[in-house]
């Protein structure tokens, strides 16, 4: 029998011992920048104990302890000790597979019985390498693919989709039912993260669809108040035109979801289709469009920024 093997034998053992999570369960979060943090105080104002948080950004770690009255663990072994539960919200997969490295200081130390629930957009095989990693040590990982933005994290709304062991989901499902107001188990790992590439890969291509129309429409010297009515109420309609549109109007690109977030993540998306051999024309070009933002200097606005590359007289 497999080291793996040993390590879901002892896995199941530990559940069937402890079926479901309260509110007296230990929560800890890694990455608590502006979704994280928020999903911290949501967690804490439902009656959660946040144990410690943790951020490469020291600074920002520190101020939301303070705020929050709980630990910053500038270890990620401290964290793992701290909780029974572990959020990650991290930037990217090099940051992932940073924190639960398999040797040096990583959130493996110490994780037998722990589960950790790994919140950012993330290249699917990175949270099956996560999954296998967190079994070889007698741990627990889950996907919690999130389809919203910040007001939604604070608000607990989230739309959350889980790929893992179902299991897993099951265990801290009353937990996610606190943050998500629609929440969806996937499938196996990797699943909830193609689905989520999916997503925001439809996402991007709306966006940047919808600020070429709105670019158009500006040089064209049309209303674009009346343009975005009449998008509303025929074929043109998206969930974006109820989001972007009018920031791209105004040139409000405070950002929710950045243009380097969409690059990423239309990456990704792109990626999966080259490796199925499929052609992505459109995701092709968006990817494009949302690293010339990047290029340019703008990969920080709200992805509603694209339109400063396709209206007249501004960054295109």
């Amino acid at each position: 029998m497999s080291g793996i093997e040993l390590a879901e034998r002892a896995w199941m053992r530990i559940f069937a011992a402890n079926p479901i999570f309260t509110m007296h369960e230990r929560i800890a979060l890694v990455g608590v920048g502006r979704m994280g943090g928020n999903m911290a105080r949501r967690l804490k104002d439902c009656g959660y104990t946040i144990t410690a948080v943790h951020d490469a950004h020291g600074p920002t770690a520190a101020t939301l302890a303070a705020e929050l009255g709980t630990t910053q663990a500038t270890r990620l072994a401290d964290v793992t000790a701290a909780a029974d539960v572990v959020f990650t919200v991290v930037t990217d997969d090099a940051a992932q597979l940073g924190v639960f490295a398999e040797s040096g200081d990583s959130l493996l130390v110490g994780a037998r019985g722990k589960i950790f629930v790994n919140c950012a957009t993330l290249t699917p095989a990175v949270h099956v390498e996560v999954e296998r990693r967190a079994k070889t040590v007698g741990a627990a990982s889950l996907e919690g693919c999130m389809a919203s933005s910040i007001p939604q994290a604070r608000n607990g709304t989230l739309y959350l989709m889980c790929g893992g062991e179902r299991t897993v989901f099951e265990r801290v499902q009353p937990i996610l039912a606190h943050l998500s107001s629609a929440l969806r188990y996937i499938g196996p790992a990797g699943q909830a993260a193609q689905v989520k590439a999916l997503v925001n890969m439809v996402m991007n291509i709306n966006t940047a669809g919808l600020a070429e129309g709105l670019g158009l429409g500006h040089a064209l010297g049309l209303d674009l108040d009346m343009l975005r009515e009449v998008f509303a109420q025929t074929g043109a309609n998206s969930q974006v035109l109820k989001t972007d549109g009018e920031d791209m109007q105004n040139r409000a690109h405070d950002c929710f979801f950045s243009a380097a977030h969409a690059a990423k993540d239309s990456t990704i998306a792109w990626q999966l289709g080259q490796d199925v051999g499929l052609k992505l024309p459109l995701a092709t070009v968006t990817k494009e469009q949302f690293e010339r933002m990047q290029a340019l200097g703008l990969g920080a606005l709200d992805k509603s920024g694209v339109a400063e590359l396709t209206f007249k007289g501004r960054h295109g």
